[in-house]
């Protein structure tokens, strides 16, 4: 399980200690690849991507519209840690 949050280094140059998710790019439940952009989150006038650590399902904790600090979780990825078989 990766927890995807709001990382801390993009309030670096803010001076307002929050931020908006702007959307969700991946509905919640959906399966992701590593990589993906997830979600754009808006801090004053800029717009950044949250893109997935791994590849999984997410599960969205903060919701579109959502005011969010600095380290707030956005959402959860459950990753499939089994070894793949060939088929």
């Amino acid at each position: 399980m990766w927890d995807i949050n709001a990382d801390e280094a993009l309030w670096a140059s803010s001076m307002l200690p929050e931020g908006i998710v702007e959307r969700w790019f991946i509905a919640d439940g959906a399966i992701v690849a590593s990589g993906d952009p997830v979600a754009a989150i808006r801090i004053e006038d800029s717009l950044h991507e949250i893109i997935a650590p791994a590849s999984g399902r997410l599960t969205i904790v903060a919701a579109a519209d959502s005011v969010i600090e600095p380290g707030t979780l956005l959402a959860r990825l459950a990753v499939d840690e089994a070894p793949s078989r060939g088929r």
